[in-house]
Order: C-alpha cells, then sequence, then structure tokens
C-alpha cells in the first residue's frame, strides 16, 4: 500500500505491527558508500524506546536492530537497505477487553471502517510502535545530511500550559548535552524539572496531557523545495502530521505571524559577505523557506502533540455492534508522549530533507 511509504527518492516503507513478531523499514535510495555507523542508530533508538524513565510507559523493548541488506563492510551498497526491530515485550493480555469495544480517540473504529478488520492488540499497524522503524531510517539520514553540514535539533518546548523559554544558542551539541541530561527532554534545565513533576502527577492520577517539540535545521543550504505542490513546509508538514498523536504543525512565525503586520513581519536581507555562500536576514519570521525553498536561514517549526488517548479512568463508548458499553484503559501507556517523540521529529525532518536534498541534485546544470 502506497500509505506505508515516505519520500520520492530517498524512499522509505515501514512494515509491522505492535504485537506482531517485528517492525521493519526498507529504505531505497540511500546513495552508496555513505559510512553506516551502526552505534549511531541504536542510540537514536534508545531515545525512542520505551520503558526508559517513570513518565514513559514501562514496556520493556530493547529495540535492538539489524541490517539485513544493503550495507556492506560498514557502508551503504546502493541497494535497498533492510533493517528489522524484533518485538520482545508484547502483552496481548491487556487487549482483550477491547476485541469488541472501541477505544475513544482511537484508531480502532476507523480501523474497521475502512478495512473490515482490526488488530485489537495495541491497535496493531497503528500503533506509536511503528515510529522506531522511522527513527532507524531516520538516522541513516541523518548519517547522510552530516555529510552535507546539516545538523537537526528538537526538544519539548510545553507539557500542557508550562513553556520552556526560546533558546539562543548556535551550538546544537551543548543543547544536545542538556536535553539528554533530563528525562523529559527539554533543552532548558528549570523547565524541564517543573514538566516531569507535573507530567508524573498526571500518571498518579491516571490521565494523560499533552505538549510540543520545537525544532531547529541548521546548515540547510538555500534552493532545497520544489516551487508548487512539493514544497519544503508542505513536506515537512506531511512529515509530522503523519506521527502519531501529532495535531498541529507550524513553521517560522506560525500561527502568531498572523497577528502582525507586514511592515513587521517581513524579513530584511543583509548585505551579503564577500566570503559568505549565503545571504541573512535581520529576523527569521519565514522559518528559514521562502516561496517553499530554502533560503539558507535556520529551519525552524513546532509540532504540537495532542494527549494520549489511553486513560485509566472509566469512559463511555460503543461496541462494534453499536451499543453503548464502558472501557477504562490497561497495559502500559505514556502520560505524555513528547519525552519520546523528540528524535521521532528529528528523524522525519531528516527524512524529508535527505530526500529533498538528492532531488535538488535535478535542478541546475
Amino acid at each position: 500500500m502506497a500509505g506505508n511509504s515516505f519520500g520520492q527518492l530517498f524512499r522509505i516503507t515501514t512494515f509491522g505491527e505492535s504485537h506482531g513478531v517485528a517492525i521493519g523499514v526498507i529504505i531505497d535510495g540511500c546513495p552508496a558508500q555513505l559510512d553506516i555507523d551502526m552505534d549511531f542508530i541504536q542510540s537514536e533508538l534508545d531515545k525512542r524506546k520505551p520503558g526508559q524513565s517513570k513518565i514513559t510507559t514501562q514496556r520493556k523493548e530493547s529495540d535492538t536492530v539489524q541490517i539485513l541488506s544493503g550495507v556492506f563492510e560498514g557502508k551503504s551498497t546502493g541497494t535497498p537497505i533492510a533493517l528489522l526491530i524484533p518485538n520482545e515485550d508484547q502483552r496481548s493480555k491487556d487487549y482483550g477487553h477491547n476485541v469488541d469495544v472501541y477505544r475513544p480517540s482511537h484508531a480502532d473504529y476507523v480501523y474497521d471502517a475502512k478495512y473490515g478488520i482490526r488488530d485489537h492488540r495495541g491497535g496493531g499497524r497503528s500503533s506509536a510502535r511503528e515510529t522506531a522503524a522511522r527513527v532507524a531510517a531516520g538516522a541513516i539520514a541523518k548519517l547522510f545530511l552530516k555529510q552535507q553540514g546539516i545538523e537537526i535539533f528538537a526538544h519539548v518546548t510545553s507539557v500542557g500550559t508550562i513553556e520552556a523559554p526560546n533558546l539562543e544558542s548556535n551550538d546544537l551539541s551543548a543543547l544536545l548535552d542538556i536535553r539528554e541530561e533530563n528525562i523529559v527532554r527539554c533543552a532548558d534545565p528549570a523547565t524541564a524539572h517543573e514538566m516531569i513533576e507535573f507530567i508524573d502527577s498526571v500518571r498518579k492520577d491516571g490521565d494523560t496531557v499533552g505538549g510540543k517539540i520545537g525544532c531547529v535545521i541548521k546548515g540547510c543550504p538555500a534552493g532545497l523545495g520544489e516551487p508548487v505542490f512539493d514544497k519544503l513546509h508542505a513536506d515537512l508538514g506531511k512529515a509530522m502530521l503523519s506521527i502519531n498523536a501529532v495535531h498541529g504543525f507550524e513553521y517560522g512565525s506560525g500561527f502568531a505571524g498572523s497577528e502582525l503586520r507586514g511592515s513587521q513581519h517581513n524579513d530584511i536581507p543583509q548585505p551579503k559577505a564577500a566570503d559568505s555562500k549565503i545571504f541573512k536576514t535581520t529576523t527569521n519570521f519565514a522559518g528559514g523557506i521562502l516561496g517553499g525553498i530554502s533560503n539558507g536561514m535556520d529551519i525552524t517549526f513546532k509540532v504540537a502533540f495532542k494527549p494520549v488517548a489511553t486513560i485509566m479512568h472509566n469512559q463511555q463508548t460503543i461496541n462494534a455492534a453499536g451499543e453503548a458499553s464502558e472501557i477504562k484503559g490497561k497495559g502500559r501507556h505514556d502520560p505524555c508522549v513528547v519525552p519520546r517523540a523528540v528524535v521521532i521529529v528529528e528523524a522525519m525532518a531528516a527524512l524529508v530533507l535527505a530526500d529533498q536534498f538528492l532531488r535538488n541534485k535535478a535542478s541546475i546544470i
């Protein structure tokens, strides 16, 4: 099915279900002779894996990745790269209560409506477990982008109404160190502490909460993106909105920009230095993208995640026959998805940039 693939030249297809034997991804179009750093790929998966702290699901998965093809002597061969991640800690019995009952705000009903069949064990293909495959593919995309001098950094900017201050730093490695020192993955330590305490209190209440993730892409050259339908921000938006629980995407000034006048919002170009390959602007309300094409400035965007739908409270619902029913969440679930989603946002951004970078090679002689 086309709905399981993403990208044009750097293209991925994911497969597998939450409670199946394994999940995985096939990458087609990765250039040959790219150094494939398995330790880096595994470290990316470790940031997404369940069971890593008190504010994430307690499902225990090592998410140990295996490469089945496309790599020889540590380098990509130019042929399809197949990555496999076995499932190790399925508890299908935790979902026996919803075989014929639709969980509120889950994909249960719509999967039945579309296919006439659904895997009730953790949502099957609709489970966020599928995103581990994207992170594995995104790690390889990051390795490719690193060769081009492109860096991607995301962190949790809000949980509920708790907002982190805007970060003012060009040192992404320093921000990464700060982010990874706390379990909520916010690059502001004081705000991170407040977020962790709040998420833990929500968890103890048997409830969940949403949040936002901010992302910056540095080193992206001018010229990436297509002028009409495959605008760079359109591809980024599609990528982010394809992630489970995402309900909003904005880039640059976002929705706040609609409140400004043009005289306030225009990014004024600065004279280009003789030794510079790019021009800069005094502000960056455009978020590094003009006319759907990167302009060389930092690309900035935010992604909003809804609260996880499974809560440990009784809720009214219906069963497959359309009759009134009641359900209470069981099993192991995240009280807030954003700490584990940071690396997913980065992975999807990397996949978009790798694809657009390769496509741009055909734009000019």
